[in-house]
């Protein structure tokens, strides 16, 4: 019995075909900062890897224009 995974873009709800090559992986998280301090926002992106996008944390995108809306949103929310 085969199965098949079905991956959607979290910026545009853009279904991935059998082409991955546009795809990206992106995570939010936190620096270590300094001693003492919270530390910085992160924003981490990467091409798409399979293992790795089934990490509950991840967001998927379908490509550099969905990547790049979802680093401005992030930059609205992080920087204020």
């Amino acid at each position: 019995m085969s199965w098949t995974e079905t991956y959607h873009c979290d910026v545009c709800g853009k279904a991935q075909g059998d082409a991955t090559g546009d795809w990206w992986l992106a995570w939010m998280g936190t620096t270590a900062g300094e001693p003492g301090s919270e530390g910085e926002p992160m924003l981490k992106m990467t091409g798409w890897n399979q293992t790795l996008s089934h990490a509950a944390e991840v967001r998927h995108l379908c490509g550099a224009r969905c990547a790049q809306t979802l680093m401005d949103r992030w930059m609205s929310v992080s920087g204020s």
